[in-house]
């Protein structure tokens, strides 16, 4: 007989191994997979000790097929009844393409239309159609032209062990797992390096799969049912005797197993998954999980063993040097804590493993669903107490020449400063705006909580030579500034599209409040690329706070509404705040609430900013505030907004509900910025970019342009 087992790509080397080993015979590597054949009990077999496979398939018939016709002639060439009662159920599913077939759902439209048809052509009744657990499953492919109709023996796929019914974040699946310890050379090197570590364990997977296989533990005893149970040729007598067998080798297996597996992470909630998933797996009694920081991680014996770990690898904006700093750190604990071990990390980045910092052994190419990964392999050997003596006064050393160089222009910054700042009682402020090129950062202080934005570095610039200026930069500020580096929140700066200003990129929740000219302000350093406050605009809503009296004013494309709450302190009469974003908007209101102001005369209008200007009309501001993004192609948007090209509009439409002796102040971040006066000539436009710079941005001054717009 002749099978496919699949499995995701990059493992198929390791199935033809595991195959083989299980007693298949003529076993050939394919596209995401293996074919091999054997009896009956070979496909069983697979099923129930395959940690790698997906699926595994049976072939019932093959032809050239390239329409819908041909594909519903072909499968009525399989007598159905030979797989499946006249009564039971099935489902389809269907993969592949061709000029004709295009669409998948309908492909296995057909294909379940050819099989029940040909019950009821035969029997005058039908099979039912059941997605969840069906009698039979049937498996149809088409590449190139070519139709492989299958029975998939498997059902569910055969990753799903069933010990896990939760996790964390991005888990990566058990096959997976599985294929990282077999590359690591698991459980090969159990007797060499008798433990196994993973440092950022998350829901345990990795752990629980490594005990499964140093236990002899078939995957497949794990699964409540398989796909060929309800099978017409199922052959339950030759089942049962493999399941025995398997539960035989179990019981020998886990009557020998020490503890030897750790795990920790300092998430308390995957925590409990993982022991959770443990217990379910029949294995708490040998892995021990401990909540740890992984800049913390030490060996768990002198035994020596093999640490394997998936670290995060920074998708979201503004991560890759904080993840820079993570990778660092664990190489730097590698190297100083785990002589006589192995280590093994698998990274869809693997660019950050460059700040590992060691030589690897191997690197395997594999895919984490759809992301490109690899894992590296690294021998650590052991130091002699020099060596480690050596290591630690490294370590200790004061600043690098480099890092005394930027320690020195933020003292200088620092020192010109103090004075303004003193005087006009400024709580956040920036310090530093990559003044000296090696040091392409922005230093910004909030109270006593240090915000650094990264801009990114070409790509041509070497990543661990901008990690190490990075390192640097992160080294000497708390020297400087006198604070504990966990006050010191790092971000890579990079240009803005589309909804990347309103994307949340953490969930820390750490809100606290900044004084500003009277106002209460809240920010947050770590949940969002920006901070709630943009520093920049610091003299802009001075002036509005000191010309708000008495005024209704308006705060188009509010952001958290900093601005408006100027306006209230002010003494305006009212205050119109208009952003698309319900976060910002939230954020507004509790902005309002911290100065006081929850009352009917603050309003805040949830809306893509251009479409509720267009449908105004009435003159009813004395003062309207608007700041749009330089672009913007929200999905909440009904247009792409280009403030080059469109402040014309913006600035049309906003006066349009200005009062006549009121007062438009428009300002953008558009570096390049060229105010049209010619194409808007029936108003007054004065430009007051110059009073709108204070000490801290005068090294910057393109940092915003600001104007005054009124009625002639």
């Amino acid at each position: 007989m002749k099978f496919l087992a699949t499995c995701p790509k990059g493992l198929e080397p390791l199935l033809v191994d595991e195959l083989t080993a299980l007693g298949a015979e003529e076993v050939k590597q394919t596209a995401s997979g293996a074919e091999f054949s054997g009896s009956l009990e070979s496909a069983y077999a697979a099923c129930l000790w395959s940690r790698l496979a997906n699926r595994v398939l049976m072939p019932v018939t093959e032809a050239v097929v390239e329409t819908a016709e041909q594909l519903y002639a072909a499968v009525q060439e399989v007598d159905w009844s030979e797989h499946l009662d006249q009564s039971g159920s099935l489902s389809v599913n269907f993969t592949g393409s061709t000029k004709s077939i295009n669409h998948t759902h309908f492909a296995s439209l057909k294909v379940k239309d050819a099989i029940v048809d040909q019950f009821r052509d035969r029997f005058n009744c039908r099979p039912s159609v059941d997605r969840d657990q069906p009698d039979l499953r049937v498996h149809a492919h088409i590449y190139r032209g070519r139709l492989v109709v299958s029975i998939d023996l498997s059902g569910e796929s055969l990753h799903r062990r069933d010990y896990r019914t939760e996790s964390g974040a991005a888990p990566i699946k058990e096959n997976l797992a599985a294929a990282l310890l077999y590359r690591a050379q698991w459980p090969k090197c159990a007797t060499e390096y008798p433990s196994v570590l993973d440092p950022m364990c998350g829901s345990g997977t990795i752990l629980i799969e490594a005990a499964l296989m140093k236990a002899d533990v078939a995957p497949g005893l794990l699964r409540s049912e398989h796909g060929f149970e309800r099978w017409k040729q199922h052959d339950a007598q030759l089942w049962q005797t493999l399941l025995d067998n398997a539960q035989q080798r179990r019981e020998a297996g886990l009557a020998s197993l020490e503890p030897v597996f750790f795990g920790s992470d300092i998430d308390t909630k995957v925590l409990n998954m993982a022991r959770a998933n443990a217990e379910r797996a029949g294995l708490s009694a040998f892995i021990t999980f401990e909540r740890r920081d992984v800049k913390d991680m030490a060996p768990p014996n002198e035994a020596g063993g093999l640490l394997v770990t998936n670290p995060p690898y920074g998708e979201r904006l503004g991560e890759s040097s904080a993840l820079m700093f993570l990778y660092r750190g664990i190489g730097d604990a590698l190297k100083s804590r785990f002589g006589g071990w192995r280590a093994a990390i698998f990274t869809g980045n693997p660019d950050l493993c460059q700040a590992v910092g060691l030589k690897t052994d191997r690197v395997y190419k594999l895919k984490n669903g759809p992301i490109d990964s690899q894992l590296f392999l690294y021998t650590l050997y052991r130091k002699s107490a020099e060596q480690l003596a050596q290591a630690e006064e490294s370590e200790s050393q004061e600043l690098s020449e480099q890092a005394q160089m930027f320690a020195n222009r933020l003292k200088k910054n620092l020192k010109a400063m103090r004075k303004w700042v003193k005087q006009n009682d400024i709580d956040c402020y920036r310090l530093y705006d990559a003044d000296i090129p090696e040091f392409a950062v922005a230093v910004d202080l909030y109270g006593d909580w240090v915000h650094v934005q990264e801009y990114a570095p070409p790509k041509s610039v070497d990543k661990v030579r901008a990690f190490d200026r990075i390192k640097d930069v992160m080294a000497a500020i708390p020297e400087v500034l006198e604070v504990p580096l966990s006050r010191v929140v790092l971000k890579q700066r990079k240009r803005q599209t589309g909804t990347n200003q309103y994307e949340k990129q953490g969930a820390k929740g750490k809100f606290f409040e900044v004084g500003e000219a009277g106002c209460r302000l809240r920010v947050n350093l770590h949940d969002y690329l920006d901070t709630g406050v943009f520093l920049d605009h610091r003299p802009v809503r001075r002036m509005i706070q000191q010309e708000a009296a008495g005024k209704d004013f308006l705060n188009l494309f509010c952001y958290t509404a900093t601005a408006s709450v100027h306006a209230a302190v002010g003494g305006a009469k009212t205050t119109t705040s208009v952003d698309m974003s319900a976060t910002y908007l939230q954020w507004a209101m509790k902005n309002m609430a911290a100065n006081g102001f929850s009352d009917k005369h603050q309003h805040f209008i949830q809306s893509d900013c251009l479409v509720w200007l267009k449908k105004q009309r009435k003159p009813q501001f004395d003062l309207i505030f608007m700041d749009p993004p330089t672009f913007s192609n929200s999905k909440r948007m009904q247009d792409v907004l280009d403030v080059q090209r469109d402040h014309v509009e913006l600035i049309r439409l906003a006066m349009r509900l200005l009062r006549p002796e009121g007062k438009l102040i428009f300002s953008n971040n558009y570096r390049r910025f060229k105010m049209d006066y010619e194409a808007l000539a029936m108003f007054d436009v004065t430009e007051i970019s110059a009073q709108t710079i204070d000490p801290d941005f005068k090294r910057n001054t393109r940092i915003h342009s600001a104007f005054e717009v009124r009625w002639p």
